[in-house]
């Protein structure tokens, strides 16, 4: 993928942010129990949180100054399960390990794209973005690890 300017690129990350408001809300309202709707619902306002924050990188395309780079662990519990295709009425494990897949692949994009460009402020956007990614990548892995353990597995 090659963009040619930072709105590009932003406008690119906003698409992104929808797509996962989309899926996080529509998994949330098939969820059959109340704390999995939470779940999905809390994962939805996360992503509306990001998009409001690219789209005030594109009103005045200010670098992202102020936000704190951290290390985010990685549990890979993902890199070990196969892909999943959404379906009404998945089991809540599922839609846990669907979610995981979802962020696992945002995360790899986002490393994609960071090294794929020669711009500082461009880098940093990607850089931040996959910090994002990676905070909700662990966030589901460790809910899916505390509800199997729940189960008994």
């Amino acid at each position: 993928m090659n963009f040619n300017d930072f709105k590009e690129v932003i406008e690119f990350a906003i698409g992104k942010e929808k797509e996962a408001i989309v899926f996080y809300e529509e998994v949330g309202s098939q969820e059959a129990f109340s704390g999995g709707r939470d779940v999905f619902r809390k994962f939805a306002e996360e992503e509306r949180k990001h998009q409001a924050l690219l789209e005030g990188f594109l009103s005045d395309e200010r670098p992202v100054d102020g936000y704190k780079f951290k290390w985010i662990p990685d549990m890979k519990r993902s890199d070990y399960l196969v892909d999943l295709t959404y379906e009404k009425n998945m089991a809540y494990a599922d839609m846990l390990r669907l979610a995981m897949k979802r962020e696992e692949k945002a995360l790899a994009l986002y490393r994609h794209l960071e090294k794929e460009t020669d711009k500082e402020d461009l880098r940093n956007i990607f850089k931040m973005l996959r910090q994002e990614e990676a905070k909700h990548k662990l966030a589901l892995e460790t809910l899916y690890d505390d509800y199997m353990a729940e189960m008994g597995d």
